[in-house]
């Protein structure tokens, strides 16, 4: 026999039930799956990509970043007249013994600055964490060294520097040298420039005060560092330091006078490139 078919129509009130009923339980069920379907690439994207934040540094958010080494950093204070003031930040293994062969960099500092400023802006732990020794010092009358009568001239500033390196031991060092702290660090490269194993200048002061001739002596590795912005002092000594034989020049974009502090980044890349190509 052949099936039977009742139409729709002619149910009970029995059968009306059951049939909204199995229509709301299928509504459900396709309403569910709309919303799972439409929500599932929001959640998988919120669990595979990284955060803003580490997309801004350039890092991939599933790659933690590496354990940094074992960075002290500590103050010091050199007897003399005058007595000076100094940071340093050594990298040490897993024992707390110093590694042997990397570079040493010494931090001078400008008029406003002391040597905090390295510190504050992550340069003494940055250098530290790639194997160099830094040494910030704090210039006579700047931080916590004082003032004194016996640095007037250019040798008594560069004899100062030779003091402070002898003392630490540090037999060629990259000398790190921004603005009013030219007035060491030009002296001493003319008067003991096998002494630096680099020189890194950032639109120092008094370089109109050596000639041409004294300039073209110099056999130091020169990275000169200026910012774009600092028409002054940084396109000034621009004209001077040029006349190193071996030099390098990095323009900072968009980057005043104390172009360090306004392109960090920037900055500590140019350094360690260039450190990287005195060992």
């Amino acid at each position: 026999p052949k099936e039977r078919f009742t139409p729709l129509h002619g149910t009970g009130t029995a059968g009306m039930n059951f049939l909204r009923n199995r229509l709301a339980v299928l509504g459900l069920v396709l309403l569910a799956t709309l919303l799972l379907y439409l929500l599932l690439p929001a959640i998988r994207q919120g669990s595979m990509e990284p955060s803003l934040d580490v997309q801004k540094m350039g890092l991939p958010g599933a790659t933690p970043a590496p354990a940094a080494p074992n960075i002290t950093v500590r103050s010091e204070r050199l007897p003399g007249d005058p007595p000076l003031h100094f940071r340093v930040a050594l990298p040490a293994d897993a024992g707390g013994t110093r590694p042997q062969g990397r570079l040493q960099v010494v931090l001078l500092h400008g008029q406003s600055f002391t040597s905090k400023n390295w510190l504050d802006l992550g340069t003494l732990t940055l250098l530290a964490t790639n194997g160099y020794q830094a040494v910030a010092l704090d210039l006579p009358g700047f931080g916590s060294s004082p003032d004194s009568d016996a640095i007037k001239t250019d040798q008594n500033r560069a004899d100062l520097l030779l003091r402070f390196l002898d003392s630490l031991g540090l037999k060629a060092p990259v000398v790190v040298s921004p603005s009013m702290s030219g007035r060491y660090s030009l002296p001493f490269l003319m008067l003991h420039s096998s002494r630096i194993k680099g020189f890194v200048p950032i639109a120092p002061v008094d370089t109109k005060s050596h000639t041409a001739e004294q300039y073209q002596s110099i056999q130091t590795p020169t990275l000169i560092v200026y910012g774009e912005q600092d028409n002054g002092l940084g396109a000034q000594s621009l004209k001077s330091l040029r006349q190193l034989p071996h030099h390098s020049v990095v323009q900072l974009a968009g980057a005043r006078h104390a172009c360090y502090l306004d392109r960090p980044k920037e900055f500590h890349q140019a350094l360690l490139d260039f450190l990287s190509k005195l060992e």
